[in-house]
């Protein structure tokens, strides 16, 4: 579920899958549009398509069968949660095409609507992410290549209503920090150099935050994803 990748000194492997990866973008506000548009074409995504409601970007969806939308969570008509059903409209639709929800405001709830299910292929990040280039287009990556991201002020807001007899209350303090930054699409390097710790560390962690939620043999990105699932849940 990271959504960190090789270094970019390797352009035969990384480079090649960057420009692989096929994009819809989809914002009623065209500056912001075409912002993440020429972002995107920067870092040598491909942009095959954009729109500004979301009959257009499922119609765009269809007709391109992108690897990632990247969608505003309010569009018109009311410009309540258009994109976040169309999200889930596009998962019913192309389950492998990767989502990233952008929002302008934290809202917990939505966050958690998106991965009510599954948590694989799909990110949720404030909108002004996108000035973090590198953070961002490393968002549209993982999510295309069937990560997970969650933004950190999201995560701090559901940090706050964890039920202390919920599952997650089996973690250790640390346990928590670098489950929090798991739930951020953060990479075990990643984690270690934001808690100055070592990579075998956090290796420990999350093999620790596996064990104490009982997850099922597997992969370490699916049950990197069902750890956050679990995570998100409470």
């Amino acid at each position: 579920m990271t959504v960190t990748g090789p270094s970019a000194s390797i352009p035969d492997e990384r480079g090649t899958r960057e420009q692989g990866l096929r994009v819809v973008v989809a914002d009623d506000w065209v500056i912001l549009r075409e912002g993440v548009t020429r972002v995107l074409e920067d870092a040598n995504f491909e942009v095959v398509g954009t729109a500004g409601d979301a009959e257009d970007l499922i119609r765009k969806v269809d007709a391109h069968r992108p690897d990632v939308a990247v969608v505003d969570v309010r569009m018109p008509p009311t410009h309540t949660d258009e994109g976040l059903r169309a999200a889930r409209e596009i998962r019913e639709r192309l389950p492998d095409c990767g989502v990233l929800v952008l929002s302008q405001y934290v809202e917990a709830s939505y966050a958690l609507d998106l991965f009510r299910e599954s948590a694989a292929g799909l990110g949720y990040l404030l909108k002004h992410r996108v000035s973090d280039i590198d953070r961002f287009t490393d968002a549209v990556r993982g999510v295309g290549e069937g990560g997970s991201v969650l933004d950190p002020e999201v995560v701090s807001t559901m940090l706050g209503r964890r039920e202390k007899d919920g599952p997650l209350s089996q973690l250790s303090p640390r346990d928590r920090d670098v489950m929090e930054l798991m739930a951020e699409g953060r990479s075990n390097k990643a984690i270690g150099d934001e808690l100055v710790i070592s990579q075998r560390a956090v290796e420990k962690h999350v093999t620790s935050i596996f064990s104490r939620l009982g997850l099922p043999a597997a992969s370490e990105s699916h049950r990197r994803v069902l750890a956050v699932l679990t995570y998100l849940k409470g």
